[in-house]
């Protein structure tokens, strides 16, 4: 296994450093900059303000400047906040969205895995077609039309939910992580749920399944201790991907949400070009998004005896 987990992160670092070089010379590309305001600023005070973030240098040098700086764990200051650099701003965020996150996986995995496994033991019944269609909603409809309906109905309209919103004094309380994490775990919970009844029923229909019930042994028993663990492998493998677009879900639902996350710096830090928060946010993301595969990877080979790490 420490094979394994060498040769993936032997692929990771090159990954990342694609990532990294396609994100710079792409924020460089777009159009405007970080000092460009609605007054034109005098040439001496530009060019020195340049001169200092070393942004008069050309592009290469930029490039492998920031690259130098990184190796030593050095992110940048940021263009726009003046007195906090980039570490500070990320760590700032980091805490608030990795709990959205983590709670949306959590709650994802575990009600599609219920839904899923549910409608398969009542395949072509009324449940069955009740979580299905379930499912085709929360799959057609994007977590950012979700959000804003959520807050509507239960913020507004009933009054039980804050719409949005930190207390600096009381941090992240329950009631108002309630609407951004239903946001972000439905859609995952009907593609879980789906994923899960296919496989649930794939594996009912085994022929070890059906050795298990001629031993006599019970219809709990059967399921959880044979079927499950082979069903939930297809929900393994999409661990990975699923937290990929949980992550990139929350860069907007925690500005629908007003929440100061690395989603709202990010979002934030791009409409004003402040190049360093956007490259620090990009790298977190990257590094999260590999580190979630590499664990369902692990994860797979747990529950499957027929993988090697070895080869």
């Amino acid at each position: 296994m420490l094979g394994f987990i060498f040769r993936r992160v032997s692929v990771a670092i090159p990954t990342i450093l694609v990532i990294i070089t396609v994100a710079f010379f792409m924020m460089r590309a777009a159009p405007g900059g970080p000092f460009d305001l609605e007054r034109p600023m005098p040439a001496e005070i530009r060019e020195r303000i340049l001169a200092n973030y070393g942004m008069d240098q050309p592009l290469w040098k930029q490039y492998l400047d920031y690259m130098g700086s990184l190796a030593q764990g050095d992110l940048g200051p940021s263009l726009k906040f003046h007195d906090k650099d980039v570490g500070e701003i990320i760590s700032e965020g980091m805490p608030v969205s990795l709990t959205i996150g983590l709670l949306a996986m959590g709650i994802a995995v575990f009600a599609g895995t219920i839904l899923g496994s549910a409608a398969a033991l009542r395949q072509n019944t009324s449940g069955d077609f009740a979580v299905m269609t379930f499912a085709m909603v929360g799959i057609s409809i994007p977590p950012f039309v979700v959000g804003p309906i959520l807050a509507l109905v239960f913020g507004l309209y009933l009054g039980w939910l804050p719409t949005g919103g930190l207390d600096p004094r009381l941090g992240m309380t329950p009631e108002r992580l309630v609407l951004p994490v239903l946001t972000l775990a439905l859609p995952q919970i009907a593609i879980i749920a789906r994923l899960m009844r296919a496989s649930m029923i794939e594996v009912l229909r085994s022929n070890y399944i059906r050795t298990a019930r001629a031993k006599g042994l019970s219809a709990p028993a059967v399921i959880l201790k044979h079927a499950m663990r082979t069903a939930l492998l297809p929900l393994v493998s999409y661990l990975g991907p699923a937290s990929a677009a949980v992550l990139s879900g929350s860069l907007v639902i925690e500005r629908v949400f007003q929440l100061p996350g690395l989603g709202a710096h990010f979002v934030d830090a791009a409409l004003v070009r402040d190049y360093t928060v956007v490259m620090g946010v990009v790298i977190i993301y990257a590094t999260l998004i590999i580190t979630f595969n590499l664990i369902a990877d692990l994860l797979y080979g747990v529950l499957n005896p027929r993988v090697s790490y070895d080869s």
